[in-house]
């Protein structure tokens, strides 16, 4: 590795732009040491600054054991990672999520418990107020039994149907609005701490500084469920909760959080069941609901000019005509899936124009785009496979389980299937037929797969990871994240791990064995999906609140 560094004789382009760099610079030391110093720098610095520095340098990106090395630190050398196989895996953005995700959510911690106890104190104040002002008016039952709820952590279960189909559908209540916190490693200042970081890593100490703050997780999040009561759309309405927030104190100055919560504008009038971020760059988000209606946001807009078109064929007063279940899109096609049996699809480019009509012949529960198909999973235990192109869209209809599909994954090769009949199928497209069935104790509501692994969360509350290679799927292991109901959304790529369930959680994860839970967030009601495009997240849940959490700038 020596030869890769320049001797006095390489140009002025190929070395550092310090003036004593030949002499006494960086690319002086042993490669070693070089490579040693980079691994303290942040991912991002190492992926896209130090290539701009000298052809040298970057190098040190392409050193696939220098980032299993910092892997390794930044989770721990007790969890597994990955947790599927390791043949080809992409080391340099797995570092570089996981490092992106520490500092947004685990800053977001310390935040919570900041505020949590500025509230509570605030809310103690307007108490002794509003009793000094009206001796023996009681606080609101609402109030009080949402609040011994929470901090008993019971959630009442409620179970609705769907429209003829008798399938079960799980809603449950909970609370969160979270305001997060910031790391900042300054760029500009790469060279004088170089040497800093050999002696001292601040990684490992931010690695200590977030278990000891999750350590204690439970009493941040019975605090911050007590903090949320008086703020949900239960009482809006509420005088006090207006004269609350008019007569809030000037809080101490904070530092400026790495993420930015924004709620869209009440636009359903009943439950937002999914959630589907497009356009690239987290620029819109549809949202489907049981109004049966599906609505398209600019999520760059101001927050009164958010809603872009409220989709619907022309003289149609709704989208569906039942509820809308899920969402899925490819480039410019987006497909709507509902209890109306039916399939919709929309060109995003003409601004949510119909585009065709795809009659299933059963309630659609999951959809997944792929470039030459779509695919839908329905309640009378098929796998669809449609052309969207074509005058009868109908290419194949797949009978791979005993009863309704409720979840899908694929790629160009393969269609994975999870099913109410707790059963995992794996079909081959291309040799036409299936290949192999993983049964479960338990059935899988939502599915995530990319780069040979397979994640998966079930009725119970449970996290499953499988591994598919060449065509065989692979039950790895098992998780409990603390979800306690059904899992109905989860998002996985090398380096983030995203769930959310009925519970009235969403948790956000390093996805190793076993995940390492950064931040769990609480809502008011029982969440319905989520969806994750460049570092913003999407979280759809039962009280029509979509709340969007994205980097701030």
């Amino acid at each position: 590795m020596h030869g890769l560094l320049p001797g006095g004789h390489a140009s002025s382009a190929d070395v550092s732009p310090s003036p004593a760099a030949e002499a006494s610079g960086l690319l002086s030391l042993p490669w070693e040491m070089v490579t040693h110093i980079a691994s303290h720098l942040p991912a991002q610095c190492v992926i896209t600054v130090l290539p701009k520095v000298c052809q040298a340098l970057s190098n040190v990106g392409k050193d696939s054991t220098a980032w299993q090395l910092r892997a390794r630190r930044l989770i721990g050398s007790q969890a597994c990672f990955p947790v599927g196989p390791r043949e080809d895996f992409d080391w340099p953005t797995a570092c570089l999520e996981i490092e992106q995700l520490i500092t947004c959510w685990t800053g977001q911690a310390h935040l919570v418990a900041r505020q949590t106890q500025q509230d509570e104190e605030e809310r103690e104040r307007v108490r002794q107020q509003q009793r000094g002002g009206q001796d023996g008016e009681p606080v609101a039952e609402g109030q009080e039994a949402g609040r011994e709820v929470v901090v008993e952590g019971v959630a009442v279960q409620e179970v609705a149907y769907g429209v003829d189909e008798g399938m079960e559908v799980a809603l449950e209540d909970e609370d969160g609005e979270l305001q997060p916190d910031a790391d900042g490693d300054q760029l500009a200042r790469l060279r004088e701490e170089l040497e800093e970081r050999l002696e001292d890593d601040p990684v490992m100490e931010g690695e200590r500084d977030h278990r000891v703050v999750f350590d204690d997780d439970e009493q941040q999040d019975a605090a911050l469920n007590h903090q949320e009561d008086l703020e949900g759309p239960r009482y809006l309405g509420n005088e006090r909760h207006v004269e609350m927030k008019e007569c809030q104190p000037p809080r101490s100055p904070s530092p400026p959080p790495a993420l930015e919560c924004i709620t869209l504008p009440s636009g359903h009038i009943a439950q937002v069941n999914s959630v589907l971020l497009v356009g690239g760059e987290g620029a819109v988000c549809a949202t489907g609901s049981r109004d049966w209606n599906v609505k398209l946001w600019d999520l760059h807009a101001d927050s009164g000019d958010m809603l872009l078109h409220t989709l619907g064929g022309q003289g149609h007063f709704s989208t569906h005509l039942g509820w809308v279940w899920c969402l899925a899109s490819l480039g410019p096609l987006l497909a709507s899936g509902g209890f109306d049996s039916t399939v919709r699809l929309w060109d995003l480019q003409a601004g949510g124009a119909e585009r065709g009509l795809i009659r299933a012949g059963a309630a659609v529960l999951c959809l997944s785009c792929q470039t030459d198909v779509l695919l839908a999973g329905t309640f009378d235990k098929k796998v669809s496979m449609y052309d969207t192109r074509a005058a009868e869209p109908l290419v194949k209809s797949l009978r791979l389980h005993g009863n309704a599909v409720m979840c899908l994954a694929a790629d160009d090769k393969y269609i994975i299937s999870g099913s109410k009949d707790c059963t995992v199928a794996v079909y081959d497209r291309r040799a036409d037929k299936g290949l192999n069935k993983v049964r479960l104790g338990s059935y899988l509501l939502s599915m995530s797969y990319s780069d040979k692994e397979v994640w998966a969360g079930d009725n119970r509350g449970m996290l499953h990871s499988f591994s598919m290679q060449a065509g065989v799927l692979k039950l790895l292991s098992q998780f409990d994240v603390g979800h306690t109901a059904l899992v109905t959304g989860i998002h996985r790529s090398p380096g983030s791990l995203y769930t959310c369930s009925s519970d009235r959680t969403v948790k956000v994860h390093i996805p190793c064995a076993p995940p390492r839970t950064l931040c769990t967030l609480h809502h008011q009601a029982g969440v319905n999906g989520l969806s994750v495009d460049a570092g913003i997240l999407a979280v759809a849940s039962g009280d029509m609140c979509v709340e969007i959490w994205k980097p701030r700038k």
